[in-house]
C-alpha cells in the first residue's frame, strides 16, 4: 500500500533519537545502563524483525531507558505462551490460533503490527520436494492430495496455506497436515522427502535453494498479501506498565522507519535507498546470512507498525470455522487499542 512520511516529523525524530542515543553512549539520561529497565523480547531470527534488529544496534531501544534481550524460538505459538508465562516481556512472531486463543482469554494483548507479506517482499514461501515436483507438484492448483509440514496445527502459515489453497480452489480436506513442532523440522521434512511441500521463512529458503534441495513453489504474498505477524504482550503488563511498552514501540517504531527509508518508495514498492546497505548489513547479522542473499529477503512491515484488521478479521473467522478457536473472537478482544493503531 502507498504511504507517505512527513520529511519534517522523520527529521526531528532523527535528531532526537541521534541526541538521545548520544547521551546514551555516554552514561547520561535514559540509556544509563545503571538505570535501563531489563526486558526480554521473543521473536523469530527472521528477515521480517529487521525493524527490531535495527533499533538493538542503533541504540533506540536503549534510547528509551531499555536494556533489551532478544530471545529466539523456532516457532510462534512459543513465543505467545512464553510472554504469559512471564519468560519473555514482548513477543513478536506470525499470528496462531494460540495467540488468538490467548487474548480471547484475557492473557494477551496485540499492541503493534509487524511482518506483512507482500509483493517484492517475500516473508513465506512454500517449498516442495523434489521426488513430490518431479512426481507432478508443480504449482499451488496441484495442492490437493499432498502432504504438508507445519509448527503446529492452527499455526501462521497453516493459515497462509490454507490462503492460497482457497486461491486455486484445493479442498483442505485433500491434503494431509504434519505438525512437526519447528520450522527447522519442516525444512527437514521437505528436504528429506518425508513431507511433500512445507511453508517456509525466506531466509530459510535461501540456502535450501543454493543448495539445491528442494523446490520453491511460489510466494504467498505474491499471491494474496496478508498480516504474517504482530507484536504482543500480557494483559498485565499492557494494563501495569504502559511507560514501559510505550518506549518498547517507540522504539521499534523508529528502527521500522529506518528499514522503510532504506527500502521502500513512495509507491510502497521495494526500492532501495541510501542506507539500504546499512540496514541490510544488520539483518545480515541477526539471520546469519551472507548480505547479498539478505538483501533479496527483506520483509515488509508498516513504518508506524499499523495492523492490516481486515485480514485479522478473516484469521479470526478461518480459526474458528477450524474449530481451532472454540469461540468466536472479536478485533477488540485481540487487538489492544490504547497501543494498536490499523492500517487505512
Amino acid at each position: 500500500m502507498p504511504h507517505s512520511v512527513d520529511s519534517g516529523l522523520m527529521q526531528r525524530r532523527h535528531a532526537r533519537f541521534a541526541a538521545v542515543a548520544f547521551l546514551a553512549a555516554l552514561g547520561f539520561g535514559a540509556g544509563n545502563a545503571a538505570a535501563a529497565e531489563h526486558v526480554k523480547i521473543g521473536l523469530l531470527l527472521t528477515a521480517g524483525s529487521g525493524p527490531v534488529y535495527v533499533a538493538q544496534e542503533k541504540g533506540y531501544f536503549r534510547a528509551e531507558g531499555l536494556d533489551v534481550e532478544l530471545v529466539p524460538f523456532d516457532a510462534g505459538q512459543p513465543v505467545a505462551v512464553a510472554t504469559v508465562s512471564g519468560d519473555v516481556d514482548f513477543g513478536t512472531a506470525g499470528v496462531t490460533s494460540a495467540l488468538y486463543t490467548l487474548c480471547a482469554e484475557g492473557a494477551l494483548r496485540i499492541i503493534a503490527g509487524s511482518t506483512q507479506d507482500r509483493p517484492g517482499f517475500p516473508a513465506a514461501g512454500l517449498m516442495v520436494s523434489k521426488q513430490a515436483y518431479d512426481a507432478g507438484l508443480k504449482s499451488f492448483k496441484d495442492l490437493g492430495g499432498h502432504s504438508t509440514a507445519l509448527t503446529q496445527v492452527g499455526s501462521t502459515y497453516h493459515y497462509a496455506f490454507a490462503l492460497v489453497a482457497s486461491k486455486y480452489h484445493v479442498d483442505m480436506k485433500t491434503v494431509r497436515t504434519l505438525p512437526l513442532q519447528s520450522l527447522a523440522n519442516d525444512a527437514a521434512a521437505v528436504i528429506g522427502g518425508q513431507a511433500d511441500t512445507a511453508m517456509l521463512t525466506a531466509n530459510q529458503i535461501s540456502p535450501i535453494l543454493a543448495q539445491d534441495k528442494a523446490r520453491l513453489l511460489g510466494w504467498v504474498g505474491e499471491e494474496v498479501p496478508w498480516q504474517v505477524a504482530m507484536m504482543w504482550t500480557s494483559t498485565k503488563t499492557a494494563n501495569t506498565r504502559r511507560a514501559t511498552v510505550e518506549r518498547f514501540l517507540s522504539a521499534v517504531r523508529h528502527g521500522s522507519h529506518d528499514v522503510d527509508a532504506a527500502f521502500v518508495g513512495p509507491d510502497g514498492k521495494r526500492k532501495d535507498g541510501p542506507t539500504a546497505p546499512e540496514i541490510t548489513a544488520i539483518i545480515a547479522k541477526y539471520i546469519k546470512l551472507p548480505v547479498e542473499k539478505t538483501s533479496k529477503l527483506i520483509g515488509y512491515t508498516d513504518p508506524d507498525l499499523r495492523i492490516n484488521e481486515k485480514d485479522v478479521a478473516n484469521q479470526l473467522a478461518w480459526y474458528h470455522a477450524q474449530g481451532m478457536i472454540k469461540q468466536k473472537v472479536t478485533i477488540g478482544q485481540v487487538i489492544d487499542k490504547r497501543y494498536a493503531k490499523a492500517m487505512p
